[in-house]
C-alpha cells in the first residue's frame, strides 16, 4: 500500500461523508458489502474514503470492477492531493446511480500515479442469493 512518498493507511466505504467544522470529516452508514432485496439495484450515493500518508504531489483514482474484473462499473474522476512532508490528507469520492447488475464479488481499486495501490472485494447479494445459500433455520430478520 506503498508507493514511494505516498501511504494508502486505510480505505473505507460509507454511505455520505459531511465535512463538519474543524475541518472534522463525519461518515454515515460505513459498509463492507451491500444486501438488497433484488438485483440489479442503482445506489443512489455512496462513498470511498483514502487516507493518505507521505509528501508530494499525487494523481488517485478509485475504481470499481464487475465480478470478472475485465468491465469497469464506474471511476471516479482524477483527483490531485498535496502532502508536505509527513502530512496526512483524505480524499473522498462520491459515487452516484451506480448500477450493481448482478450479484458477485466487485473489486473496488485505490490508484495513485498509476499504480494500483489497494484492491478489496466488494460482495453484492440478494435476498433469494442468500436465502439459496442458507439453511432457513439460518435466515433470520431484523427490525429496527
Amino acid at each position: 500500500m506503498t508507493n514511494e512518498n505516498l501511504q494508502l493507511v486505510y480505505t473505507l466505504l460509507c454511505d455520505d461523508v459531511r465535512l463538519e467544522m474543524g475541518n472534522k470529516i463525519s461518515l454515515m452508514g460505513v459498509f463492507q458489502n451491500i444486501m438488497v432485496e433484488q438485483l440489479p439495484v442503482s445506489l443512489i450515493k455512496f462513498a470511498v474514503v483514502n487516507h493518505w500518508r507521505g509528501a508530494g504531489n499525487h494523481q488517485t483514482e478509485v475504481r470499481i470492477l464487475a465480478p470478472d474484473k475485465n468491465n469497469l462499473i464506474v471511476t471516479s474522476q482524477p483527483t490531485g492531493i498535496e502532502l508536505a512532508p509527513g502530512g496526512f490528507t483524505d480524499n473522498v469520492s462520491f459515487f452516484v446511480n451506480v448500477v450493481f447488475p448482478v450479484s458477485g464479488t466487485y473489486w473496488v481499486q485505490t490508484i495513485a500515479d498509476t499504480v494500483i495501490l489497494e484492491e478489496f472485494p466488494l460482495i453484492v447479494t440478494d435476498a433469494g442469493t442468500v436465502a439459496g445459500n442458507q439453511p432457513a433455520e439460518e435466515i433470520s430478520e431484523t427490525i429496527n
